[in-house]
């Protein structure tokens, strides 16, 4: 149980990634990582709201009528998604800002609703959990590795620390380049991810 448990956990980081395999949640992973803050917050709101939306779902799986089944998860999500904007609008307010209308958006996220029907609706609480949980940090790994590259090479920061000035690359001759953090590059960057883990595989 403890090894089926851990690979639900695991498995979304690479085989069964969200992003680089089921090529879901596109829109937030293009929107949002221009910048790592804004990236990091995103990928734990969403790994917060699919594990806890998970563990809900699953409880009240066996008392859902089939035919509302969708509406009841899109509330349970809703309240999930409104209290974790609630929460940076009162502690994180300039990030809550950055991300914008993607907060809410994680209300339709094809991550969440989608581990919702193909999981939490056959499968117990703690298994649920792992899912979700799994699922988010996959989510998180790429908008992670998105954030980085394009605040780095964008802007020379991370997290707001002039990386690019410490190490002299300015001196040199290195110029950040603009392209980086227009969402044309996170699309090429998520393609290029892609290539490299199914060339891999």
């Amino acid at each position: 149980m403890a090894s089926r448990n851990w690979k639900l956990i695991t498995m979304p980081f690479n085989k069964e990634n969200p992003i680089t395999v089921q090529v879901l949640g596109i829109c937030s992973c293009l929107a949002v990582t221009a910048q790592l803050k804004p990236a990091l917050v995103m990928a734990i709101s969403v790994t917060i709201v699919v594990a806890l939306a998970n563990v809900i779902i699953s409880l009240l799986r066996k008392t859902i009528p089939p035919r509302i089944r969708i509406i009841v998860q899109l509330v349970v999500v809703s309240m999930l998604v409104v209290l974790v904007d609630q929460v940076l609008k009162a502690y994180l307010y300039d990030v809550s800002k950055q991300l914008s209308v993607f907060v809410g958006l994680i209300i339709t996220n094809c991550i969440v609703m989608g581990r919702l029907e193909a999981f939490a609706m056959t499968n117990p609480p703690l298994p649920s959990l792992c899912d979700g949980i799994g699922n988010g940090l996959g989510y998180g790994i790429i908008l992670v590795i998105l954030g980085t590259l394009r605040e780095l090479f964008g802007s020379g920061t991370l997290l707001s620390y002039p990386v690019m000035e410490k190490i002299g690359a300015y001196s040199i001759g290195y110029e950040n380049n603009g392209l980086m953090i227009m969402p044309p590059m996170a699309l090429i960057l998520v393609g290029i991810i892609i290539w490299i883990q199914r060339r891999k595989s």
